[in-house]
């Protein structure tokens, strides 16, 4: 599942090949873009990139994220198996990295 939207003048795109990303993830990124918005005002775009490699019990969960910001862009990627706590820890790392730029 891919989708693009503009939130809070933000463009979001998430590629999710293979993966349907449900409402709850959804609301849990807007969430963590407010959050980023905190440490940086002048993102411009934010992608989020969830894909399962492998199959069956050897099947691994990742979740990247770049946060497009004037300079250079900052990314974060985490591996598991829920995509909220990844998706939170990602924002984390993102802000830690937006911190250490000011």
């Amino acid at each position: 599942m891919n989708y693009t939207e503009n939130y809070r003048g933000i463009k979001v795109d998430v590629q999710a090949p293979h993966v349907d990303v449900d409402e709850t993830v959804q609301i849990e990124l807007r969430s963590c873009i407010d959050k980023l918005v905190r440490f940086a005002h002048n993102i411009n775009e934010v992608n989020l990139y969830i894909n399962i490699e492998g199959n069956g019990g050897a099947a691994i969960s990742k979740l990247g994220m770049r946060v497009a910001i004037p300079g250079p862009d900052i990314y974060a990627d985490e591996n598991g198996d829920k995509w909220v706590g990844m998706l939170k820890s990602v924002t984390d790392k993102n802000i830690r990295q937006l911190q250490k730029l000011k």
